[in-house]
């Protein structure tokens, strides 16, 4: 376990330096050890405040005053401090949610890819002519940032989802205020010394840390002109509530019950390793886990058997090592939330055909280990069939047709992504258009890129990340009417 006594303790950060302020702190944990990881402020409205003034003051000030072309500059320059320092912040995310290290670092390195791609469009902006009935009149649009963005991300891909979700606010000219997750905050504060590093201005990315009232305080400051949250489907409901009091708007990426749909031509090889690299990959602790594996009956007794043998065989342990294959869940409640839905999932008929239960690793006993878990189940309906576990939990379950199973993989209140197995054209494509889901993967799954647009349909989110159409979501149009002619135009002359 840490050492209370050597563990570090962070601030806000604010108009571009540091910010210990009066707040009291919260304790963070490292989930691999159980023990202590460092100290937060518990930041309030007062914080709050002082981070969306200084976030207003550079939107009106240097940061508007910068061109479009240089702002986009900066971003990339951002996006190379960032990769530069990619092992540091890797180290900073593994210990405070305890997934692998190799990926936290790869997705340390790949927002580069990000920065680069939304700077490259800052200066893509434009607006447009109409053509008018009344030839004398010129009549034009202007495309202009919002203001303020709040951006409350979840502690599974700290950096990335942070990244993901500022870089086209950013390059539309817009001001951030982050409130990271208060088990991974860590991570956002280093982005933001490295965005000072890299140039921008100060109060251009600011971070406030702290639990529910910090995130509410955001919501609800009448300064905020849009909130981007990832998180859960409750989360992302409550924040639209307040939102809405004030006509705030919110783009919301929020949580999944994907189906892994495997027909009976699909490759065997292929197949194994998808279905389990989608839910045992992270842990399960991703929005578009694959956590619904529906196996046509002709596949399903040789596909479940193989991955209940390299389900037993995923090394669990220290996250920081590399030949370990999954590291801890993030938090004690997640440990429990996992351990509750699969006891209920048996409570309710399901089989156990492997893990269920917590793992030991030596060295590590207080660490929060779940070993990699698999049920078999034909109820669709079942509360683990209809709720996001966010833990290495996989239900597989047999289907005959095509319509069959997209009644069952349609059947949630969720639409976030779905993956689709087999080597018939006409059926990947046309089930590709009969799911409801904002993604659909055919013969791969987990596949992301920045020009790619990401999101959810039904209880999965409002808005989408990535691409030219997560860009237009933070700008506000404008309409510029210029008389041209002479003429005068009076309604109080009377004609004769």
């Amino acid at each position: 376990m840490t050492d209370s006594s050597s563990a570090a303790t962070y601030g806000n950060f604010i108009d571009g330096r540091d910010s210990g302020g009066n707040a009291p702190l919260f304790e963070a944990t490292n989930p691999t050890t159980g023990g202590l990881f460092g100290r937060f402020a518990e930041s309030g409205a007062k914080e709050v405040d002082a981070a969306v003034k200084s976030a207003q003051a550079a939107f009106v000030g240097p940061w508007s005053a910068l061109s479009p072309t240089r702002r986009g500059r900066l971003l990339m320059k951002w996006g190379d401090r960032i990769s530069e320092n990619a092992e540091k912040i890797a180290t900073l995310e593994t210990r405070q949610n305890g997934k692998l290290f190799a990926e936290m670092s790869t997705q340390a390195r790949v927002v580069q890819d990000w920065l680069y791609y939304f700077g490259g469009l800052a200066d893509k902006v434009e607006g447009r002519v109409p053509s008018l009935d009344r030839t004398s009149v010129l009549n034009y649009t202007l495309r202009e940032p919002l203001g303020v963005v709040g951006v409350i991300v979840p502690w599974n891909s700290p950096t990335f989802i942070t990244i993901m979700s500022l870089a086209p606010a950013l390059a539309a000219g817009n001001t951030i205020v982050i409130k990271p997750s208060e088990f991974t905050s860590a991570s956002a504060i280093e982005l933001a010394r490295l965005a000072i590093e890299a140039g921008l201005p100060p109060g251009v990315v600011n971070v406030v840390t702290g639990g529910r009232g910090a995130g509410e305080a955001l919501v609800d400051h009448p300064g905020v002109a849009k909130i981007s949250f990832t998180g859960s489907d409750a989360g992302g409901r409550a924040i639209a509530e307040r939102a809405g009091r004030r006509l705030a708007d919110v783009t919301l990426e929020l949580g999944g019950k994907s189906a892994n749909i495997v027909f009976d031509d699909a490759d065997l090889a292929q197949v194994e390793a998808g279905v389990l690299s989608g839910i045992f990959a992270a842990a399960g602790q991703t929005c578009v886990a694959g956590s619904r594996a529906f196996i046509q009956r002709g596949l399903y007794d040789r596909l479940v058997e193989r991955l209940v043998e390299r389900a037993k065989a995923i090394k669990v342990g220290d996250p920081m090592l590399a030949g370990t294959q999954m590291g801890p869940v993030a938090t004690r409640a997640q440990l429990a939330k996992d351990e509750q839905m699969v006891a209920r999932a048996i409570e309710e008929g399901a089989r156990l055909l492997a893990g269920g239960q917590r793992v030991q690793v030596a060295g590590l006993e207080d660490g929060y280990f779940y070993a990699p878990t698999i049920l078999q189940t034909s109820d669709t309906q079942a509360h683990i069939m209809q709720n996001e576990v966010f833990g290495p939990v996989l239900c597989v379950t047999p289907f005959d047709t095509e319509e069959q199973v997209l009644d069952m993989a349609n059947g949630t209140a969720y639409g976030l992504a779905s993956g689709v197995w087999t080597n018939d054209l006409r059926r990947a494509h046309g089930m590709a258009r009969r799911l409801q889901a904002g993604t659909v993967w055919i013969n791969t799954y987990r596949a992301m890129a920045f020009n790619s647009p990401f999101g959810g349909y039904k209880a999965s989110g409002l808005g989408r990340q990535n691409g030219i159409e997560a860009i237009d979501s933070y700008l506000q149009t404008k309409s510029v009417w210029c008389e041209l002619s002479r003429a005068v135009a009076d309604p109080f002359v009377i004609k004769t």
